[in-house]
């Protein structure tokens, strides 16, 4: 399931998409909140640009809403549908949870999204 070469793999690790050998982030723990979105300017390896034009990570703005949005109504099933819980209770579940999950949120935006452009390729030299 994560082998190296899936998309998944690289998104869940945030290794460069096109060779997988490193991190694009300079600080591997996303919850030091100083350096969460501070990247490399390429890969040390394949050579891969990851900011691939002038503002690209902008597009990773609309994956992080789906994700906010997919992680808000699942706290809401969970808190309201299935603990039984009030409004208030769940609308507080909710805000906490993104509270927390707000820096894997900016992460695993910029690793989906930079995945949907660059495809992995082993052995190439940019």
């Amino acid at each position: 399931m994560l082998k190296k070469g899936s998309k998944l793999n690289s998104i869940l690790t945030g290794t460069c998409p096109k060779c997988q050998n490193e991190s694009m982030y300079l600080d591997k723990n996303p919850y030091n909140l100083l350096s969460t979105l501070k990247m490399h300017e390429k890969c040390s390896h394949c050579g891969l640009r990851y900011q691939i034009e002038p503002s690209f990570f902008y597009g990773a703005m609309y994956v992080s809403y789906g994700l906010n949005v997919a992680i808000g109504i699942a706290v809401f099933i969970i808190s309201y549908v299935f603990l039984h819980s009030s409004i208030e209770t769940a609308f507080i579940a909710i805000v906490s949870a993104l509270i927390i999950l707000f820096p894997l949120v900016l992460r695993g935006s910029r690793n989906l999204y930079i995945n949907m452009f660059v495809s992995y390729k082993p052995n190439s030299k940019t």
